[in-house]
């Protein structure tokens, strides 16, 4: 049997180029789409590969339904997803191709999930957000989940950013420069435009209540993480852990998700988002924020070249106590997208792949094994807390 066929959506841009680089070293041939096909092909030019493409409107679930096939594995860095990605993933999903994306949009995350039947019945597995959000913060708090046993019923997951070159990188605090410097113009927008969605979190939705997914916008808490002996807040935020991580441990009561780039501007940013909160309920309000958000200064520089990831998981019981943690650390979140995704999308083309039909996160698309080592196969490594404090 042959490997199914990769099709690339987005590769012009900034993370797209990252993926296509990832899979031509992995000694994949994708197919390149998108709206301009001179792009395209410049874009193949200078990774001095000669690639098929095709040009078609990526918002047009008609036009994909007519190039994609049954055999092929589509992976999708077009966003912002919720204006721009649904055409794509339902496509996929009635063409019975499996699907992967670049998203960190929590609600677009949700969309995805909404066709689990659609994909499910098909025979195809549709993973969102398969990059730096939310694969590490699955993983870790699958392994914290793990380790911890059968009593844990809560997890929390924080996202942190740190640099190379500044001392050790596991006791790097980050800041609010950081978040400029080191993430692009285009994640900023989708940063900014998520703070005017509804977000989501997994929790009783009232006490004594079964747990499930509950509205919930982002940033409504701060949390603390210490690790290695550092103290580093979080703002809470809508990810793909809220919906991948009860779907393998039916246990849980409670998902938590932060986002922890700001450092000490935590708490001010986390207060100024409570107070503008009643007015992003009007679409007006929230329609000017996101066209607001692509305009932010600096949309087209590029990050630093010294980033580095860090997340974190902790596992606890019902009352809250402490029984176990997980650190991962990997490359930049750029570069953890772009290889992720690759290695996704190469591994799901391969003739044996075994992927969980329908709609899930990438613990129980892939297992838990296989995505471990996909992830050290990426430079995503699990790091000791004893021998952090021991540096």
């Amino acid at each position: 049997m042959e490997s199914r066929r990769i099709v690339l959506l987005g590769a012009t841009g900034y993370t797209g180029q990252r993926v296509l680089r990832e899979l031509l070293v992995r000694g994949a041939e994708p197919t390149l789409v998108g709206r301009n096909r001179a792009k395209m092909l410049a874009v193949a030019d200078r990774f001095e590969a000669d690639l098929p493409v095709a040009e078609v409107d990526v918002t047009s679930a008609t036009d994909l339904s007519r190039l994609l096939e049954p055999s092929d594995v589509v992976v999708s860095t077009v966003g912002p997803f919720m204006q721009l990605g649904t055409a794509t993933v339902t496509a996929a999903a009635r063409a019975g191709t499996h699907y992967l994306d670049s998203t960190g949009e929590g609600t677009f995350v949700r969309r995805v999930f909404e066709l689990d039947s659609v994909a499910a019945a098909r025979g195809v597995t549709l993973v969102p957000a398969f990059g730096y959000d939310y694969v590490p913060g699955n993983l870790a708090g699958a392994l914290a989940l793990s380790r911890a046993g059968e009593r844990a019923r809560h997890v929390e997951i924080g996202y942190f950013v740190t640099r190379a070159g500044h001392g050790d990188e596991l006791l790097y605090r980050s800041t609010l420069c950081d978040a400029y410097t080191l993430t692009t113009g285009g994640t900023r927008q989708t940063l900014v435009g998520a703070a005017a969605e509804d977000g989501f979190a997994y929790r009783p939705p009232r006490p004594g209540a079964p747990s499930r997914l509950v509205d919930e916008r982002a940033a409504k808490r701060v949390r603390t993480f210490r690790y290695a002996g550092v103290k580093r807040a979080v703002m809470t935020v809508p990810g793909s852990e809220h919906l991948g991580l009860p779907e393998v441990f039916p246990q849980l009561e409670s998902v938590e998700v932060g986002l922890g780039w700001l450092g000490r501007w935590t708490r001010p940013v986390q207060i100024a988002a409570m107070l503008q909160a009643p007015l992003l309920r009007s679409a007006k309000v929230r329609a000017a924020v996101t066209r607001l958000s692509g305009r932010l200064p600096g949309s087209q520089r590029e990050p630093d070249s010294d980033g580095r990831s860090l997340v974190i998981a902790v596992a606890r019981d019902g009352s809250g106590r402490h029984l176990a943690r997980t650190a991962l650390t990997g490359p930049d979140p750029y570069e953890m997208t772009g290889s992720l995704l690759a290695w996704g999308a190469v591994h799901a083309a391969a003739p044996d792949a075994v992927l969980e039909p329908g709609a899930h996160g990438p613990v129980a698309a892939f297992g838990l094994d296989t995505l471990r080592l996909g992830a050290a196969e990426v430079g995503v490594h699990e790091v000791d807390e004893a021998s952090a404090r021991s540096r």
